[in-house]
């Protein structure tokens, strides 16, 4: 626990992909002791996983698109939620505020660079996002969670520190598991999700997919698929048609257990799910979401298919064909698909919160004591550095 109680504020914007990270950091820095606050907006506040100690800030956020019909509206809610924000900050005291993305994390960002706040920001995909672009000029510090992001000006490089992506503690404590026995004669687990939503084109595809297998291969599945509401009982029919056996729903909340299980993932490139997927060491068929800002997820793929732990799929290339394919390359025999996952396994960060926690307590505080607890922190040797000692993953 950290000698000095602080206060920080987390800006993250209304989505999964950007709320997680920010938990899991929230209850890290609860756990040193200080005190944290949230800023989002209302579809934010109803993401599941807020820790119950986490008081939630809703503020007005306006969007700046393309269209010139939102500026005005877009510009009069970001104002507004800056004041409100810089009224927070009076009464909260905020040693630094550290914003995660999407457009409701702008309002506490522009409050916290006008009233002198130290700030940074978390990027958690291979693209620099649009408001973090627009406050990589203001901030004091830009986290990073892969050694290379496009749309960041080499100008920063001073101010940019690479620490991952921060994953859910019950996710992050399978990385110490081996990979699930997987033999010629085993079940094949397969683990389909297309986020929050599910994905039609994966309820389309995947099934039939699946059916193209070799008998060898197929008679051996066991699938468990998440899917949208309107989709569950065409793809409950698809699946009985190839007498494949497969659980289906709309949501799992034990989602570490499937993970667990799981040999082979099926799936969108989220930052969240490649920084889950690395940190357990899972290898994964990933179908990037095309309509993605910037195409991020497509650039999200690219250090662990580079590094063998994955394949990518374009979506308008991903066809039943095309997926048996990869399918058969990863896993026709068990010591590919177990190469693969300790691939994956590799390009993990398993210190992300740390990290992201040691940065974070590096403002605000007193300098000398900053000192002290950064080189005791660099005394200690990294979860991988550990495993590495130990003769790593089996």
């Amino acid at each position: 626990m950290s000698a000095v109680n602080r206060h920080y504020v987390l800006a993250a914007g209304g989505t999964g992909g950007h709320l997680i990270p920010a938990f899991v950091l929230a209850q890290e820095l609860m756990a040193r002791g200080h005190h944290v606050a949230l800023i989002t907006d209302e579809r934010g506040a109803a993401i599941p996983g807020k820790p119950e100690a986490l008081t939630a800030h809703v503020l007005p956020a306006g969007r700046l698109t393309r269209n010139p019909l939102s500026w005005v509206g877009g510009t009069r809610a970001i104002l507004q939620g800056r004041q409100m924000a810089l009224r927070l900050f009076e009464s909260f005291e905020p040693s630094a505020v550290v914003g995660f993305g999407g457009y409701p994390a702008l309002p506490a960002l522009l409050a916290a660079t006008s009233a002198g706040i130290a700030s940074l920001v978390h990027e958690q995909n291979a693209v620099l996002g649009r408001v973090n672009r627009l406050l990589a000029r203001r901030v004091d510090a830009i986290a990073t969670a892969y050694p290379d992001v496009e749309r960041l000006d080499p100008k920063f490089a001073g101010k940019v520190h690479l620490v991952g992506n921060p994953v859910r503690g019950e996710v992050l404590a399978l990385r110490d598991q081996p990979f699930p026995p997987f033999t010629e004669e085993g079940l094949l687990r397969v683990l389909v999700t297309g986020g929050s939503q599910g994905a039609r084109v994966l309820s389309e595809v995947v099934p039939d997919g699946l059916a193209m297998l070799p008998t060898a291969l197929r008679t051996r599945l066991q699938v468990t698929q998440q899917c949208r509401v309107e989709d569950l009982d065409a793809v409950r029919a698809r699946y009985a048609g190839h007498d494949i056996p497969a659980e289906l729903g709309t949501y799992f909340e034990d989602m570490a257990s499937r993970l667990a299980d799981t040999h082979l993932f099926i799936g969108r490139a989220g930052a969240s799910t490649i920084a889950e997927l690395t940190a357990v060491g899972r290898p994964a068929i990933l179908v990037p979401l095309p309509i993605a800002t910037d195409d991020h997820q497509s650039a999200n793929t690219a250090e662990i298919t580079g590094a063998g732990g994955a394949r990518a799929i374009r979506q308008d290339r991903f066809t039943g064909k095309e997926l048996a394919k990869q399918i058969l390359a990863m896993a026709q025999h068990p010591e590919t698909l177990a190469n693969a996952a300790h691939a994956a396994w590799n390009c993990g960060r398993p210190n992300a919160v740390r990290d992201l926690a040691d940065l974070v307590e590096s403002f605000g505080g007193a300098p000398l004591m900053d000192v002290i607890r950064m080189q005791g922190e660099a005394a200690r040797p990294s979860g991988r550095e550990a495993l590495a000692r130990e003769g790593g993953q089996s």
